[in-house]
């Protein structure tokens, strides 16, 4: 099947490309309004560039310190109150704002759904653990879109999380730790919980160590209370699938809802963008799981 065939089937299925440069942004702010916490103004000055992946024109966002969150509201005859933070992923050096970003702002909107696409800091700082800096900023995203929901038209018992390699792990630890704050409190917003109220890793990364594959990273802590998950994987993918498996066993064990799809091909960073393999179905099947469990509505 062609590529360019591939894309009109999915066209049809309302899976394809959707138009990110038509979003219009509803509004832009600061996550940390009042200053960064334990920036020391060592980065060098934000940068987007193009790159080319997997035969696509790709945007790449570099060298963050004021991590923002932009905000995409839906059609209001299409919206749910459903809201999505989206961590864009980048090996937490970089991030792929448009198409694991923007792009899936648009998807989102096309569902009814609010789309909050989370610039938070890269490159990995200096002497703390990868996802330290990301984990506050994630954390802080949360607790922002929770106590500005009812001002944004908002339901503050249903936002998610959505992140992709990186980002899905960013997600994950988002996910787990939210009884843990990253930082201090700063304002009234930090009063607001931090705990997403469901989530969908895409392809993530870092979920297990390196050396067995076989035990989840130690950040990671699921319990029963951890929020349901919705996971996608190609076992083609540079990144271990092993990872979310074993992610999805432990979701199981503690009875906690979840749903895995792993595909035999598909490899990593397809975001949104179609292509030969069905692994980029998933969101048609994302869909499907966020009606089946309630939190969008047939």
């Amino acid at each position: 099947m062609t590529k360019r065939f591939f894309s009109i089937l999915l066209l049809g299925l309302g899976l394809a490309k959707l138009p990110a440069a038509e979003l219009k942004i509803t509004k832009q702010i600061d996550v940390w309004p009042s200053g960064v916490p334990g920036e020391k103004g060592e980065i060098p000055p934000e940068s987007i560039t193009s790159r080319e992946y997997r035969g696509e024109s790709i945007q790449i966002l570099s060298n963050v310190s004021k991590p923002t969150l932009t905000v995409y509201k839906p059609d209001p005859a299409k919206d749910t109150g459903v809201s999505v933070v989206i961590c864009p992923g980048g090996g937490y050096n970089i991030l792929a704002i448009e198409h694991e970003g923007t792009e899936v702002a648009a998807w989102l909107n096309s569902i009814g759904v609010t789309g909050v696409v989370l610039k938070y800091r890269v490159p990995r700082r200096k002497d703390l653990e990868k996802h330290d800096a990301p984990l506050q900023d994630v954390q802080r995203a949360v607790s922002l879109v929770r106590h500005h929901g009812k001002e944004w038209g908002l339901d503050p018992k249903r936002i998610g999380i959505l992140g992709f390699s990186a980002g899905g792990h960013l997600s994950a630890t988002a996910l787990t730790g939210y009884d843990k704050p990253h930082y201090k409190p700063v304002d009234a917003i930090d009063k607001a919980s931090c705990r997403p109220d469901f989530g969908v890793l895409i392809y993530p990364a870092y979920l297990v160590d390196k050396e067995t594959k076989s035990k989840l990273s130690p950040e990671l802590r699921i319990t029963k209370n951890t929020p349901p998950v919705f996971l996608v994987h190609a076992a083609d993918d540079r990144v271990p699938a092993e990872g979310s498996v074993r992610f999805w066993q432990e979701l199981r064990r503690n009875g906690v809802g979840t749903e895995l799809h792993i595909f035999p091909k598909g490899g990593h960073g397809y975001g949104l963008r179609p292509s030969e393999f069905p692994v980029t179905n998933w969101p048609s099947l994302c869909a499907d799981w966020l009606k089946s469990t309630g939190i969008l509505k047939r």
